[in-house]
């Protein structure tokens, strides 16, 4: 969980650096775009590195959510029967929201793929869809121009922080990372800036898209 997790913080970021760079403009984020299908060329075909990347986050994506279930039902088979006396122990609100969250960060990103990578599902067709779907920069403006589907984004960053905030601190804990009461802090510190910076980063694009900054 805490390994699989590590990946996918990586990936956030460097994709949030990516998404940013929508505000330098169509040329620069379509030849960002470009470079991404390019990379590792010519010791790796077209699209080769895109594609080894891929296959690492599915299979992260695979590992990660059977470690949630694995754990669950573990914690599940280690207290079958109700406590008599049941006193509550006091939980962040990220930790309440893990298991629900990810669930719904599992279906934002099922729906995330096949917006902007398999069918592009409110582009349409002809020759004008045919130039969006053929221009990352277009693609995305004309995703985020509608308001639903950018409240959607945004609901899901909020979810993301949620994850990322206590997810962070619990690889943390799991890595041994958590050893003494200033480390602990430390721990939260960092899992607390890492999800604001992420969350905010991908927030801001569709936003700024929406009130027409970036168009």
């Amino acid at each position: 969980m805490a390994v699989t997790g590590i990946i996918f913080v990586l990936f956030v970021l460097a994709h949030m650096y990516g998404n940013l760079k929508l505000f330098a403009g169509e040329a620069s984020f379509n030849e960002y775009s470009e470079g991404l299908r390019t990379l590792g060329e010519p010791e790796l075909p077209r699209h080769g590195f895109l594609t080894i990347m891929e296959i690492v986050l599915g299979i992260s994506v695979v590992l990660h959510v059977y470690s949630a279930i694995l754990l669950w039902k573990r914690a599940k088979t280690a207290r079958p029967q109700r406590y008599q006396v049941f006193r509550p122990v006091q939980q962040s609100l990220s930790s309440k929201w893990m298991r629900w969250g990810g669930v719904f960060l599992a279906l934002f990103i099922i729906w995330h793929l096949l917006e902007f990578t398999l069918v592009r599902i409110n582009v349409g067709s002809g020759g004008q869809a045919d130039a969006i779907t053929q221009n990352p920069y277009r693609l995305v403006v004309h995703t985020f121009d509608t308001w639903w589907m950018t409240i959607i984004y945004l609901i899901a960053m909020f979810a993301l922080f949620m994850h990322l905030n206590h997810g962070i601190w619990s690889a943390s804990q799991t890595l041994g990372w958590t050893s003494t009461p200033a480390a602990r802090v430390k721990a939260k510190t960092v899992a607390m800036v890492i999800a604001l910076i992420v969350s905010i980063g991908f927030s801001i694009c569709p936003f700024f898209v929406l009130v027409g900054v970036i168009d």
